[in-house]
């Protein structure tokens, strides 16, 4: 398996990891390969600088304990970029809507708690 982690599911499995099931914690241990996306350490930055409470955490520390626990960094390239055009207008937020969009170019699955990117199509699991 391998698994593209949305940013919240990427900070729960980081810094509280409670909020994740106990059955999904263990899938991420013995998961072939995790990815993080280049997006969500952008997403936290952006939204960590404009002071955001559900985003204080620092983004280098993010990346650093990511890659420490064995995740991989996903980058954004401009096909990723381009599918984000194809996509339907279920969602508004551009760092989701690119996520989708790297899933499906890449066919990783996207694990995600947002009840407005589990309506996409593509390789996408509802954490």
């Amino acid at each position: 398996m391998s698994a593209l982690l949305d940013t919240h599911i990427l900070l729960w499995a980081l810094l509280e990891p409670e909020h994740l099931a106990d059955s999904i914690r263990q899938e991420l241990e013995t998961a072939d390969e995790v990815w993080f996306s280049a997006v969500s350490i952008w997403e936290v930055a952006i939204k960590q600088s404009l002071g955001r409470p559900d985003f204080t955490a620092n983004p280098y520390d993010v990346r650093t304990e990511a890659l420490a626990i064995g995740f991989r960094e996903l980058l954004i390239d401009g096909l990723q970029a381009a599918a984000v055009s194809a996509l339907p207008r279920l969602h508004s937020d551009p760092f989701d809507r690119l996520l989708v969009a790297q899933a499906q170019t890449t066919g990783r699955t996207l694990w995600s708690h947002d009840p407005w990117v589990i309506q996409y199509a593509g390789p996408i699991r509802a954490v």
